[in-house]
């Protein structure tokens, strides 16, 4: 998924805008220089796309999930716990995050990657905006489709052997933003085709 590019610039001036929160709280004023940005939702619906964008017009870093799941039982719980332990972590202590990258066909960890602070960092992939983020994150955007439509996606990227893979994936992410209530925290919502979405009434 390519957004339009007015839609990019209302997202890019809206990090702009936003006042970075990284270091976390207990740092000085004006050590807080990072913005982080975190774009979430359900496999399949076109983050990754999106957070490239979004890294290039920000000319920041990207982390992406699918290098912090330990495989396809990780589920987005593990991505999420890896995301604040190894990145989130650190970062708000005022130091650089460090994550080895999972191979998903070695069934190994490979490289190691340094997240350095910077103006801004991009965030994507399921549990990506899990409740940790909400002391820190500058903008979280959701971004969703039809189940179907991901699951082809999602089986033309990876093949068809995935299918129960990625079909027990879908309940595993389900349960998560469930409890995790992304979409209704998010502070922009995207479909899987980038359009903006309102927001329906909900109860909190």
């Amino acid at each position: 998924m390519t957004v339009a590019p007015s839609v990019l610039d209302r997202l890019v001036r809206r990090v702009h805008d936003a006042a970075p929160r990284l270091p976390g709280p207990g740092a000085p004023e004006p050590w807080r220089r990072t913005r982080l940005v975190c774009v979430d939702g359900p496999a399949g619906s076109g983050k990754s796309t999106l957070a490239t964008q979004l890294a290039t017009e920000l000319a920041c870093q990207v982390v992406h999930l699918d290098d912090l799941y330990e495989g396809w039982e990780a589920g987005p719980d593990g991505g999420a716990r890896r995301l604040g332990e190894w990145v989130l972590g650190p970062l708000v202590e005022g130091r650089p995050g460090r994550y080895r990258r999972y191979d998903w066909v070695a069934g190994a960890y490979a490289e190691e990657h340094t997240v350095d602070p910077g103006a801004a960092l991009v965030v994507e992939g399921c549990g990506s905006a899990a409740r940790q983020v909400d002391p820190w994150a500058s903008l979280v955007v959701w971004v969703e489709a039809d189940d179907d439509e991901r699951l082809r996606r999602g089986l033309e990227r990876d093949g068809h052997g995935a299918r129960e893979h990625w079909l027990r994936w879908m309940d595993d992410e389900a349960a998560h933003y469930a409890r995790e209530r992304t979409r209704q925290r998010a502070d922009v919502l995207l479909d899987g085709f980038g359009r903006e979405l309102g927001r329906e009434v909900s109860v909190p």
